[in-house]
């Protein structure tokens, strides 16, 4: 769970050749390359970034009402080379949720788009930050 500090970091660590090992300051790491292995790439990591923000937030709000019996977020996008430079286009978020067959799986199941507007809309700092777009400070130390 997040403190309740505002302020965000992670360190990116070479770990070989086209390797890296992200960590946060409660001692969490993942690894990633450039696509040559099995590990995430960076893109791969955004986009996983969405889905898991976005799943989070529904997840917390259907869940009231009822566990679901699968659970799944795909995230797909297109990704672009053109003038703008490289970036991703066509960004899709697909739930796949199953609740169970009864009356607080109805009432989940009749939250969730409410629920995944809301995560889109307002909840999911992930996704709200692609779409409204965050300049990016480069500093060299």
């Amino acid at each position: 769970m997040a403190t309740g500090s505002a302020h965000r970091t992670v360190t990116v660590r070479s770990a070989g050749s086209g390797r890296f090992t992200v960590s946060n300051d409660r001692g969490g790491q993942i690894a990633f390359g450039t696509g040559d292995g099995a590990d995430f790439t960076p893109t791969e990591l955004l986009l996983a970034a969405i889905g898991g923000c976005t799943a989070i937030d529904v997840d917390i709000l259907t869940s009231r009402r009822a566990e679901p019996e699968a659970f799944e977020v795909s995230v797909d996008a297109e990704k672009a080379r053109d003038a703008q430079g490289n970036h991703l286009t066509d960004i899709a978020v697909t739930f796949r949720v199953v609740f169970p067959t009864t009356d607080q799986g109805d009432g989940a199941r009749e939250i969730l788009p409410s629920a995944a507007q809301r995560s889109h809309d307002r909840l999911c700092t992930v996704g709200r930050t692609v779409e409204i777009g965050t300049p990016i400070t480069t500093r060299i130390e």
